[in-house]
């Protein structure tokens, strides 16, 4: 199908197929299409709501083009986000994924600087002294060192290199936003997906769903946030070997207190550090304590699902308040 045959089909509001999908997504890679019509398509797709089958086929032709990690065995796990909640929060996510490693749980995290919140995942794992892993073939160690491996975007995704000025030019969110999270060159057996949108759930999850993810949860916080929050009632499609189950996930009964957004924002990036560290620590402020621990209590149930959430919460509770025990920030 030529591009303006593409194109029009948007226009008239029909979804692409995922043969169409990846035929587009290879030529716009490839630099087979103008500047023009990129932006023609990125903002059609926007403007007639991204389908599962378009974005999982932009997500193969991404992956194709990547640095993959081969060799890993056994459990691993992401927690990440697409961004875009503009809550400037401290980075739950990856203190969560330090907390599960803590635990012995290999932990593959894929991310980048910050974007949306005061402080990206990358900008915390640097400030703790650990490498961003720029090769696949040092993911096994770090692992191996202490069940915790950061894999830095940019050096695992060089073709996005080329589409960098696209982006930049259009200004606003395209599908390429929705893509981070299920690019994780690791291809984990299991995933935390937050979105700051609940309309982006389903597209998520039903992209989870093809992609042989063993278990995985896709997460929309109370009050607009990416992740869990102790602020209200949370969404979240659980997945499991292609099935999926939508669920409502009420912190209070779980015994956390309910707070306000501004109860986990940080004003900037030193701020955000200095919480992760205390939080790290068992220490830091309730509110956000409660907030790693609820989507912690969420990891350990998508890896042991025969434990109940209820479980699971209380277990990632006490963990929290406790601190790490184990970790190895160095050598």
């Amino acid at each position: 199908m030529q591009i303006k045959q593409v194109l029009n089909k948007i226009c008239s509001g029909q979804d692409l197929d995922y043969s169409e999908g990846r035929d587009v997504f290879q030529a716009l890679f490839e630099g087979e299409i103008s500047p023009a019509q990129s932006g023609a398509l990125l903002m059609g797709l926007r403007t007639k709501g991204e389908s599962a089958s378009e974005l999982a086929a932009a997500v193969s032709v991404a992956l194709q083009r990547a640095r993959l990690v081969h060799g890993l065995t056994g459990k691993t796990i992401d927690t990440c986000g697409t961004g875009g909640d503009s809550r400037q929060s401290f980075n739950c996510s990856t203190a969560v994924a330090f907390f599960l490693a803590d635990q012995g749980i290999q932990v593959v995290k894929h991310g980048n600087r910050a974007v949306s919140s005061s402080c990206g995942s990358a900008d915390v794992v640097e400030a703790l002294g650990l490498q961003l892993l720029d090769n696949p073939d040092l993911v096994a160690g770090e692992l191996a060192a202490r069940n915790f491996a950061f894999l830095f975007a940019p050096h695992f995704h060089p073709s996005f290199a080329s589409i960098a000025p696209l982006r930049q030019e259009l200004g606003i969110r395209s599908l390429f936003n929705l893509m981070g999270p299920l690019l994780n060159p690791a291809r984990p057996t299991h995933q935390i997906l937050g979105v700051p949108h609940a309309g982006f759930m389903p597209l998520m999850s039903g992209v989870l769903a093809e992609s042989g993810v063993q278990s995985a949860a896709v997460v929309h916080g109370a009050m607009g946030f990416d992740e869990l929050t102790p602020c209200g009632v949370n969404q979240v499609i659980m997945v499991r070997e292609g099935r999926q189950e939508d669920m409502l996930l009420d912190p209070e009964p779980l015994g956390f207190e309910a707070c306000s957004p501004e109860d986990l924002a940080c004003a900037d990036k030193e701020s955000a550090l200095a919480r992760q560290r205390e939080i790290l620590a068992g220490e830091g402020p309730g509110p956000m304590q409660d907030m790693v621990a609820l989507n912690l209590g969420l990891g350990l149930h998508l890896l042991n699902p025969d434990v109940g959430l209820e479980e699971c919460m209380h277990e990632a509770a006490s963990i929290v308040r406790g601190g790490l025990k184990t970790l190895n920030f160095s050598g």
